[in-house]
């Protein structure tokens, strides 16, 4: 069903909606290596450290340094740089960047992740992907991270329009839950699942062009 208000702006996750994570792999080197299970996300991505690191607090360096050392320490012995070689094999979803650039005009588009401070250099040089959304929200920059109900209204306030005129779509249920909680209506897109992120939008009233 179409929500009340018709769709003006589309807000996208980064991570896991525009870029493929590769879980699968991260899986697959748990287990080359006989890490317990989800060991390479949780030591990048699960410590209070990187809870700092996303609201732009601490060194990035130090941050990627000590997962290191504590997946070294889950394996009682000395390990590759792992989360290396996971963050080698992530790439753009080209499928879901393609939407994007479809949906401008007449869509206004944005990015709201929960990053490092890093990401919109990325964005900017080695993806040259910004060009393509109208406002880039980074957690780093702002000091505040989903699902905390203040960045989801940063985010529609950027873009000159009211929450409820927003789709947000996003990797993890939580978020999703936060956003439709100030109001917008949001997506719980899994890629890594199949998900069809053209016919998820168009269910919630964005007119995708062919």
């Amino acid at each position: 069903m179409a929500p009340a208000t018709s769709p003006r702006a589309i807000v996208f996750d980064f991570g896991g909606v525009l870029w493929d994570m590769r879980w699968d792999v991260a899986r697959e080197l748990d287990r080359a290596h006989d890490l317990p299970r989800s060991s390479i996300f949780q030591t990048l991505y699960g410590s209070p450290t990187w809870a700092e690191i996303e609201r732009g607090v601490g060194d990035p360096a130090a941050w990627a340094d000590g997962a290191h050392r504590e997946l070294e320490r889950r394996a009682g012995r000395i390990l590759p740089r792992l989360h290396d070689e996971w963050r080698k094999v992530q790439a753009p979803i080209e499928l879901n960047v393609a939407l994007a650039r479809a949906l401008r005009p007449p869509y206004r588009c944005s990015i709201l992740s929960n990053a490092d401070v890093s990401l919109r250099g990325r964005l900017e040089g080695e993806l040259a992907l910004h060009h393509l959304f109208d406002d880039i929200v980074v957690s780093a920059e702002v000091g505040m991270a989903k699902p905390t109900p203040a960045i989801f209204r940063l985010a529609a306030e950027r873009l000159g329009l009211p929450p409820a005129a927003c789709v947000f779509v996003d990797d993890w249920d939580k978020n999703v839950e936060a956003a439709r909680a100030i109001g917008m209506e949001a997506v719980l897109h899994r890629f890594d699942q199949g998900d069809d992120l053209r016919a998820q939008l168009a269910a919630v009233g964005v007119a995708v062009r062919p």
